[in-house]
């Protein structure tokens, strides 16, 4: 027999046996590798394999399980905010939703300190002023 052939059974056996916890001088290949170590081998390869299998089925499950569980909760904060986003579009004045769509059209992100800092550079006579005060006093009747 070739002796990298040899040497690669020969490192499988060892490989395996210390995967499976088994003495590898137990297991031990001859110069001529006889039928039934062969089929020894194989039955440990074999064995190795279904080991390996169900440790990464057993690490799929759990992360599978962990996902879920993400899923979950990223759907339940997605209804929240989808409640609130409709909150606050009934709660907005249509000079608010414009303002809003407007600052979307533009790239600006919508901010609370760009909103009123554009709110105070209009002069006071602006529709956006008596928005806030129907804010106020349709919130609590709400």
């Amino acid at each position: 027999m070739d002796l990298g052939v040899y040497q690669l059974r020969h490192f499988s056996i060892s490989f395996l046996s210390s995967l499976l916890g088994t003495d590898s001088s137990l297991v031990t290949l001859d110069s001529s590798a006889s039928g039934a170590s062969v089929v020894a081998i194989d039955n440990k390869i074999e064995q190795a394999m279904d080991l390996v299998k169900s440790h990464l089925m057993y690490a799929v499950r759990e992360e599978v399980e962990v996902l879920k569980e993400q899923i979950k909760e990223l759907n339940e904060k997605n209804s929240q905010l989808e409640q609130e986003n409709s909150l606050l579009k009934t709660l907005a004045s249509p000079e608010q939703l414009a303002q809003f769509q407007a600052q979307l059209q533009n790239g600006s992100p919508p901010s609370s300190s760009s909103s009123s800092s554009s709110s105070s550079s209009q002069p006071a006579t602006s529709t956006t002023a008596p928005a806030q005060p129907t804010l106020q006093s349709s919130g609590p009747s709400a």
